[in-house]
């Protein structure tokens, strides 16, 4: 008997319903105080946690104790407009080009003449403008969609796959300037240093383009390791090509001193200085000196700053800070624009890692790093399987519900482990794991249709997305969609 009211009052005080300390019982009080602790210390992280999302600091607690610790999850409004105010900035730059390229052709005493011989270059950067319009029309797309679904961690997944295009977009827009400005300084050397040689400025040319090419091939295609790496190198180019720039524009103003035109040289060269973009780059420094000179990158109010002149500004700093948080482009992406604009010789110091305070300001960190891990699933191992999120043999769907052009189904895999893959496929049986109720193609098709049938309407492509991150979340499956193939 007296073990059964032992029995009878634990299941109270487990399921809650004793509401006072019974004193024939020697454990209850000890049981009872317990679970007042327990209560008051989960009351307290409850109000900690409300003060948290009020801005209200609070003591320091260990990481262990709260959930995602030293992570800041990125807000996927602030993160599409991040990469707007990105794609906006690129698009003006291409605009100022394509107004330019066209004057530089109908020039005749400039690159138009010569019977046209060096309208081969303008057109090279003309050919260039159709697949950088291409990446910025993809990218915008995807912003937008992005924006219209209700899922957060959606449309964040949205926003990353904007990431190889905006990168393209940006470093190929830089290269492209570049080139324009080789374009103009050619001009000025045809009209007013016919000293120089017309054979020797097309070869100077066509070097320079040689030089440029694979880089810009290399964007041009929009796989994600080719940009990432092409987009990182950019400042070794970039230098390379300012020493191209200078040492044509150095020749030219020799060969116009020997001439007897000094004025006119000392006039050249402060044209060259009005027109080039290239002006913003740092003068080499002297042979004695070692490349690696005295210069840092500091942050300041006005952005990054480089001895007192502003290289970036802040708010270009914020909007690639938002960018790489939400992981849409990477850090060492983002320190090679940098290095782009602080001049030749940050661009001497590739190699070397960015200033503390300038990655941190990018918002750097152990997170953000994981989140640009590709290429080989393991050392030595072959790379993940691609996941097709939409079923792949269900393609007409899924086309029939907004799936095409650059929101194919295509662009919707993302890379999982081979055990993974395996075990939301059913095993490694394809056809046993069919069978299976929560086999992913499976009970994906099953959901959707339910949906379908429930709201008498044939579903939209963000409805679509919707349904499928919740499963995405409960299958484990990250949202870090890549480009995949038709089986």
């Amino acid at each position: 008997m007296r073990a059964k009211v032992v029995v009878w009052c634990l299941a109270l005080l487990v399921m809650g319903c004793a509401g006072v300390e019974t004193s024939t019982r020697s454990g209850g009080a000890r049981v009872l105080r317990q679970r007042a602790s327990v209560s008051e210390a989960s009351s307290e992280r409850q109000r900690t946690a409300e003060k948290r999302g009020r801005g209200v600091v609070t003591a320091a607690r260990p990481a262990d104790e709260v959930e995602g610790f030293g992570r800041e999850k990125p807000d996927a409004t602030l993160s599409r407009l991040a990469v707007l105010d990105a794609l906006n900035e690129v698009k003006g730059s291409l605009d100022g080009i394509t107004h330019g390229l066209p004057t530089l052709t109908a020039n005749t005493r400039g690159l138009g003449g010569s019977d046209g011989v060096f309208t081969r270059y303008a057109d090279y950067g003309s050919s260039q403008l159709p697949w950088l319009r291409g990446a910025l029309v993809n990218a915008t797309t995807l912003a937008e969609a992005a924006g219209a679904v209700s899922d957060a961690d959606m449309s964040l997944g949205l926003l990353r796959m904007t990431g190889p295009r905006l990168q393209a977009a940006m470093s190929g827009a830089t290269l492209l300037a570049a080139w324009v400005d080789f374009l103009r300084l050619a001009e000025v050397v045809r009209q007013e240093c016919p000293y120089y040689g017309m054979e020797r400025l097309f070869v100077d040319l066509d070097r320079v383009q040689r030089r440029m090419a694979p880089a810009m091939k290399a964007l041009a295609s929009m796989e994600p390791g080719q940009v990432e790496a092409t987009a990182t190198a950019m400042p070794e180019l970039m230098g390379q090509l300012t020493r191209e720039f200078q040492s044509i524009q150095d020749g030219a103003r020799v060969a116009m001193e020997r001439a007897g035109r000094v004025i006119a040289a000392a006039q050249f060269l402060e044209m060259l200085t009005m027109v080039s973009t290239l002006k913003v780059m740092l003068p080499r420094p002297p042979p004695a000196a070692p490349v690696t000179l005295g210069v840092g990158l500091v942050m300041g109010s006005g952005g990054v700053m480089m001895g007192s002149r502003v290289v970036v500004s802040a708010e270009w700093v914020e909007t690639m800070r938002r960018l790489v948080r939400a992981g849409v482009i990477s850090v060492p992406v983002v320190s090679a624009a940098v290095r782009i604009h602080a001049g030749q010789v940050m661009m001497a110091q590739a190699h070397r890692d960015l200033p503390k305070g300038v990655r941190d300001a990018l918002g750097d960190g152990p997170e953000v790093r994981g989140m640009h891990e590709t290429g080989r699933a393991g050392a030595g191992m072959s790379d993940a399987p691609k996941h097709h999120v939409l079923p792949d043999e269900h393609r007409a769907w899924f086309e029939k519900r907004g799936f095409t052009g650059d929101m194919n189904i295509d662009q919707f895999c993302v890379r999982l482990e081979q055990a993974h893959h395996e075990a939301i496929h059913g095993g490694g049986n394809w056809r046993l794991g069919r069978t299976w109720p929560g086999e992913w193609n499976r009970m994906i098709m099953g959901e959707l249709r339910r949906s379908e049938a429930v709201v008498g309407r044939r579903l939209t492509r963000n409805d679509v997305l919707d349904i499928v991150a919740e499963r995405m979340k409960l299958y484990d499956i990250p949202m870090k969609f890549t480009q995949g193939g038709s089986r």
